[in-house]
């Protein structure tokens, strides 16, 4: 018996990767995210699968699913929103079932940043503007932020910040960068990136509060703050260079 995570990317039920796909349709119980995970994802599941909301549910009564799962002998489809290496709290049940001696495996989804930098039409790493691409968050209720990653130490790089779970923190976390990127620079808010009803603010870091206000935001939300969002003067790659040498060019 394995328990399988899977992530199931940020919310477009056809970004759910074939692998994902293959392992939902294999496994008779299934434990989904129910407040984020869309249910067209379920229809993926046996027909007489068992389905476990676990939105509602503690950490005690998840693992309590694994365990009466594992003494039936059942595999487990496990589905995250996103991308299992993200803030999905897979670390703390793996952990348990460690502990218990239950095998499991990850596969991984379509990250939150991804898609949003997709609804935004943009590379988040420009040739000669910024190679780097932080992805954090700020304190909040679930957990709080290590002292050492605030995120004015982030800004100080001046890479593009993929900042997730913090749309309440608008006021602060514009605060914190200002100093470092200007009021010019370009920043967005991207809200349920690839679902129906998704949501995207374009702004600068001097407009982002102004901007959010007329077009208000909740949950599940990204905000991006850098200069690659607008950059549009910039050195071409050299990687299609026709003076570039490589091994696959003649």
């Amino acid at each position: 018996m394995t328990v399988h995570f899977i992530g199931a990317g940020p919310g477009a039920a056809d970004l759910l990767t074939l692998r994902g796909r293959d392992l939902l349709a294999s496994c008779p119980v299934c434990l989904y995210a129910g407040s984020i995970v869309p249910r067209e994802m379920l229809e993926h599941c046996p027909q007489d699968a068992r389905l476990v909301d676990t939105a509602p549910l503690s950490l005690d009564q998840i693992e309590a699913e694994y365990v009466r799962a594992e003494k039936a002998g059942q595999d487990v489809a496990r589905l995250h929103s996103g991308d299992l290496s993200l803030y999905s709290a897979v670390a703390e049940q793996t952990r348990r079932l460690d502990r218990l001696g239950i095998a499991w495996t990850m596969t991984p989804g379509v990250p939150a940043f991804a898609a949003a930098a997709s609804v935004l039409g943009r590379e988040l790493t420009v040739p000669e503007v910024t190679q780097s691409v932080v992805l954090t968050r700020v304190s909040g209720r679930a957990s709080a932020m290590p002292e050492r990653e605030a995120l004015s130490a982030f800004a100080a790089t001046g890479a593009t910040l993929a900042i997730h779970l913090a749309i309440h923190s608008l006021e602060r976390i514009v605060e914190d960068v200002t100093p470092f990127y200007g009021a010019d620079c370009p920043a967005a808010i991207v809200g349920r990136a690839s679902w129906p009803d998704q949501v995207m603010v374009r702004a600068t870091v001097g407009t982002l509060l102004e901007r959010a206000a007329e077009n208000p935001v909740e949950r599940t939300a990204l905000v991006l703050i850098g200069p690659a969002l607008g950059a549009s003067e910039f050195r071409e790659s050299a990687l299609y260079s026709p003076d570039y040498h490589r091994r696959f060019r003649s």
